[in-house]
């Protein structure tokens, strides 16, 4: 069953996930959030490339290569479907910069979002992406427009193939991940 919710994320990081570069976001939300900013409310939702806010200067070197035009102005195009596998919310700067190797932001970036809105921390997914048999896509609508993480879709049909990642390796990320954060992984 395909999910009727997309997470908005930039398009260079919705390209390391569905190539098995990266298995983690880092979130704090967008700035038309709630007071109480990005909360995990979906464990299954499509990635919705976005180009806007991307930049340069908060992608590590080794994905600066994947920033792009937007390929189809006024469409979105849905690459893959993503499952939570564990969430932590980083309460701790030290610990949120420690993630850097195993995602695609800079450290800059990392401390940015963590201290965005004067709240102190980030959530930090980590996600079994597998990607779309056929991209999905959509005519942009005034709905999905806006600083926001979570989209409602149409009631669409899709098919996901085989995750990029396959368990052995997300253990070992998940193991990587908790020996930084503390093994704090919220609840699913």
């Amino acid at each position: 069953m395909t999910p009727a919710t997309a997470l908005k994320e930039w398009d260079a990081q919705c390209q390391a996930l569905t190539s098995a570069h990266t298995a983690l976001l880092i979130r704090k939300g967008g700035i038309m959030e709630t007071h109480a900013g990005f909360e995990v409310e979906h464990r299954r939702f499509l990635l919705y490339p976005t180009f806007l806010h991307q930049n340069l200067a908060e992608l590590k070197p080794e994905f600066a290569g994947l920033l792009r035009d937007d390929p189809q102005p006024g469409r979105i195009v849905l690459p893959a479907l993503a499952e939570v596998v564990a969430i932590y919310k980083v309460e701790s700067l030290e610990r949120a910069l420690a993630l850097e190797p195993y995602q695609a932001l800079t450290a800059g970036a990392i401390e940015r979002r963590f201290h965005y809105r004067n709240r102190p921390w980030v959530h930090a997914l980590l996600l079994r992406v597998r990607p779309l048999r056929e991209p999905l896509v959509l005519e942009e609508t005034p709905e999905m427009l806006g600083c926001v993480s979570w989209v409602p879709l149409p009631d669409v049909s899709t098919e996901a193939e085989a995750p990029v990642l396959g368990e052995g390796e997300l253990e070992r990320l998940r193991a990587g991940v908790e020996g930084i954060v503390g093994g704090q992984a919220l609840p699913r």
